[in-house]
């Protein structure tokens, strides 16, 4: 019943770097750019490959070696190999060394101490989760659900008997540890709610283990229930609630060294059974880099392996449990082509949504007796607007669609008939939909632009929406302006993005102004609130939020105009967006900052390398910048589908003509660039950052500083504490504020 997580969370947006976004159908065609944009810098194999001005001594002493290996009759220089080793001593003093300078430069910008308090007053507002409903068809429910009160650093998991009982902690992720740095990384109750598997890691590694819980009691269960490697866990309960099914990684010698982060398989836990011995249940003889997720039906017999191979292909395969002990997985959905099946199961029924011939996703509904494509029906038709999810509760499919840069939530009979809308408070997003697929309510988690969050109630009976938890904004919406633009990008596209400011900033070149994007993953960006942004918007900024190609805003289309051999069109799209706010004159180049993390930490890395006259200023965050390598370290094999590999020759091209590190043009004059990393990134590998700050430090021109700032005890990410992102955040716009000439605020 409960659907097969997606696995976009291995290339999680820090949530600092969380972006607003809009989605919808591309808009018509509009007249030409009226300023015809500047010439790129060109491409270049590595930074040592011409001969070069005299390089300016390093702030921070650097050693650089003369590595230069050749891949597919080409040169590639890497001066700074040797700081790809996180373990070296040498590393670890020149990262300090790095660390003090960057932090001496921050901490001395003028008004940081009353800039630090209105971001803690912005960030520490709390947060409410969407709950998980369990068993009210047998009486008054029990209801699980996160809450994070102000002073908390992380969310802690609450039950509560009944739609308005009182809340009881399960896991409180605050007491575990110092420093707020034990998170709760999945939480699954049993399909009676009686028991709790749970998820914990440190330091935001994501390295989980996996616990078990008596609910009644609120303790864990002995030890045999304790299993390591179960980083993004998938479980699906058996309804007797002695026994699931969960996915986990190998141990360090069961697999060739350097591939533990792959080969994840599902596996059966029964209760007080050793998980080392448990039984293999589904993986066997897949591709290292597959990864499997699994769900079951309410009745336990139908069991679902959903195998993510990229972002673009994720194949289904069914088991019928009553089939007799000669039973196999039975493909479901195996298309020839690339194609996303997401499946739900229900006893009786199946919901498929797929982009197969549909690139803005189909609903159909399958008999699981029948799994054959010729018996399945179609339900819901691919429409202009993108089917986002779409979930059975109580007889009716309540469906998610990305229309006009929104959420909109529909339902419907289960024939596929329109039953109304479910209306939102405004503008916004939502992360979908929860109920029981035979009860009687549905929730729905909304955030906006200037709503940090809130949980709506949909009462079947009654067809009335209630609040049922909100957190309250720190701001007044009613002081902001948000308008939905448009910008030609180079081929012609019209790549559309959000302006969010103060009301009465003038467009006469002068405010000061944040562009930030992702373009990649099939990840939609959608309006959401990010609390920090306001102390920069308080103080006259604009923030302009780019719907780049290689998201997920228009459907598998537009995801695929911006991958592989198409990734340069998602740097375009940005270039186009920054021009457009310099000719209508809401900033300029001089007064414009480019910011993102993670994959939108490469679109930083690519911006400043291949148009640093677009920017004044630059925060990378954890990202990815030697795109040569990248696929050697920690996971990122993941993410040869939506890259390409270096080892092949042809998507090696693509690679190097991009890749920031191998595009660093010696003696140019980049913009000033704060690079953010974590010490426990365990997605994208912190030597990224360390490589191009040092490269920028000795090659770049002009006076502009180029800042590292490791964090230590943090990850991509995921789990990190509210003090940690204080800190973070503080130094992130005392950098911006510094370099776009803002005044803190009073």
């Amino acid at each position: 019943m409960r659907s097969a997580e997606r696995l976009k969370t291995l290339l999680l947006l820090p949530s600092l770097l969380v972006s607003m976004a809009c989605s919808g159908n591309p808009p018509p065609p509009a007249e030409p750019h009226p300023i015809a944009p500047a010439a790129p810098l060109a491409p270049t194999t590595s930074a040592a490959s011409a001969p070069a001005p005299a390089r300016r001594e390093p702030p921070v002493p650097t050693r650089r070696e003369d590595v230069v290996e050749t891949l597919h009759g080409k040169e590639i220089h890497d001066p700074y190999r040797w700081l790809e080793d996180s373990d070296s001593d040498e590393v670890k003093a020149w990262q300090a060394a790095q660390n003090e300078r960057t932090a001496k430069a921050l901490s001395s910008q003028p008004g940081r101490a009353a800039l630090a308090r209105r971001i803690e007053s912005l960030l520490r507002i709390g947060s409410v989760g969407t709950p998980a409903v369990y068993a009210s068809k047998k009486g008054k429910g029990r209801y699980f659900s996160t809450r994070q009160a102000p002073s908390e650093d992380q969310p802690v998991l609450y039950v509560r008997d009944g739609v308005d009982g009182a809340d009881r902690k399960l896991v409180d992720p605050n007491t575990l540890g110092k420093d707020g740095l034990v998170s709760l990384d999945f939480w699954v109750p049993s399909e009676d709610g009686k028991k709790l598997a749970y998820g914990l890691s440190s330091g935001g590694d994501e390295q989980s283990t996996l616990y078990v819980m008596d609910v009644e009691t609120g303790k864990n269960l002995p030890e045999t229930e304790v299993i390591p490697r179960a980083r993004y866990a998938s479980v699906a309960w058996l309804p007797d609630g002695k026994s699931f099914y969960y996915t986990r990684f190998p141990k360090k010698g069961d697999v060739p060294a350097g591939e533990e982060h792959y080969h994840r398989k599902v596996y059966l836990h029964a209760l007080g059974r050793s998980w080392e011995q448990d039984p293999l249940v589904f993986g066997e003889g897949r591709a290292m880099t597959d990864s499997p997720s699994v769900a079951i039906s309410p009745n336990g017999r139908w069991l679902l392996a959903s195998v993510h191979m990229g972002w673009s292909r994720v194949e289904a395969y069914l088991f019928d449990r009553k089939a007799g002990p000669k039973a196999t997985f039975v493909p479901l959905a195996t298309p020839k082509g690339d194609a996303i099946y997401d499946v739900d199961v229900y006893d009786d029924f199946l919901l498929v949504r797929t982009n197969d011939g549909a690139p803005t996703y189909e609903l159909y509904r399958v008999d699981p007796q029948k799994p054959a494509r010729e018996h399945w029906k179609k339900i819901l038709p691919a429409t202009k607007d993108v089917l986002q999810a779409a979930t059975s509760i109580g007889g009716q499919i309540f469906a998610t669609y990305i229309v006009d840069a929104h959420s909109v939530v529909k339902r419907f009979s289960a024939a596929g008939e329109p039953k109304g809308e479910i209306m939102l408070p405004t503008i916004g997003t939502t992360g979908g939909v929860s109920g029981e697929w035979d009860g009687h309510e549905a929730f729905v988690g909304f955030t906006s632009f200037a709503v940090p969050a809130a949980v709506l109630r949909f009462d079947l009976a009654t067809e009335k929406v209630s609040t049922w938890a909100e957190i309250k904004p720190p701001v007044d919406a009613s002081e902001f302006v948000v308008t939905q633009e448009k910008a030609r990008s180079k081929d012609g596209t019209m790549v559309p993005y959000f302006l969010v400011h103060k009301k009465g900033v003038a467009r006469n070149g002068k405010a000061p102004a944040v562009l930030t994007g992702y373009g990649g993953f099939n990840i939609a960006q959608m309006p959401a609130f990010a609390g920090s942004r306001y102390v920069m918007l308080e103080q006259g900024g604009v923030l302009a939020v780019a719907n780049l190609r290689g998201g997920g805003e228009y459907g598998e289309a537009w995801h695929r105009a911006g991958m592989l051999e198409a990734k340069q069109n998602v740097f375009d799209d940005l270039y186009a967006v920054a021009e457009k706010l310099a000719s209508d004159r809401v900033t300029s180049s001089d007064r414009l900052a480019v910011m993102g993390g993670s994959n939108g930490g490469l679109l930083v890395g690519a911006a400043i390398t291949q148009r640093p006259d677009l920017f004044r200023a630059a925060v990378c965050a954890v990202p990815l910048l030697d795109m040569i390598r990248y696929h050697k370290f920690l996971i990122a094999k993941l993410w040869i589908p939506e890259y390409g590999s270096a080892e092949d020759p042809t998507q090696f091209e693509w690679l190097r003509a991009y890749s920031p590190y191998h595009n660093v043009k010696p003696g140019a004059p980049y913009p000033a660039v704060l690079f953010a990393t974590a010490e426990g990134d365990s997605r994208v590998d912190p030597l990224h950052a360390r490589k191009m700050a040092a490269l920028l430090q000795a090659e770049a021109g002009g006076d502009n500083p180029i800042l590292l700032r490791v964090e230590g005890k943090a990850g991509h990410g995921a789990g990190k504490p509210i003090s940690k992102k204080i800190e973070e955040a503080t130094d992130v716009y005392s950098f911006l504020f510094w370099q776009l000439g803002m005044t803190p605020p009073g």
